[in-house]
């Protein structure tokens, strides 16, 4: 096994509750909302040790992939308005599509695959996901890269 850095996206519930509170409390100091570490790890009920020992390997999902080139593959049935529909999604999340790839349509649905740059993007990644998995016509959606 290679020496260097290996990433797992875990969802939450499955993870030491100490890694959601550091993200909480670097959430805090970034937003301002706490002035220094001591009141972040205070309000979230974690000891300082706890913080530094872990805040530069923990952040929530959404900042990994914000500001980046994120590849999502999209399952649509194969219907008019369908991609335009999608896209319209995107467009009102603030992500800047950079490429589109559909494949030809098999037994009445599409694969479309779709890398959005995400620096400005409005909503977490979470958010969009569930956004386009909801819309009309979209079989299933994931992201494949980031």
């Amino acid at each position: 096994m290679s020496e260097g850095s290996r990433y797992f996206v875990v969802e939450a519930s499955a993870m030491p509750e100490v890694f959601a509170k550091v993200a909480e409390a670097k959430r805090l100091l970034d937003t301002g909302e706490a002035a220094t570490i001591n009141a972040a790890t205070r309000s979230v009920g974690i000891s300082r040790s706890a913080f530094y020992k872990y805040k530069d390997v923990v952040r929530p999902f959404q900042d990994m992939l914000h500001g980046r080139i994120v590849t999502f593959q999209i399952l649509l049935k194969h219907e008019p308005g369908i991609l335009s529909g999608v896209l319209n999604i995107f467009a009102g999340t603030g992500a800047n599509i950079l490429t589109i790839n559909q494949n030809i349509p098999v037994n009445g649905c599409a694969v479309v695959s779709l890398a959005a740059e995400t620096s400005e993007l409005r909503l977490s990644l979470e958010e969009v996901l569930s956004s386009i998995s909801g819309a009309p016509g979209v079989i299933r959606c994931e992201i494949l890269a980031g």
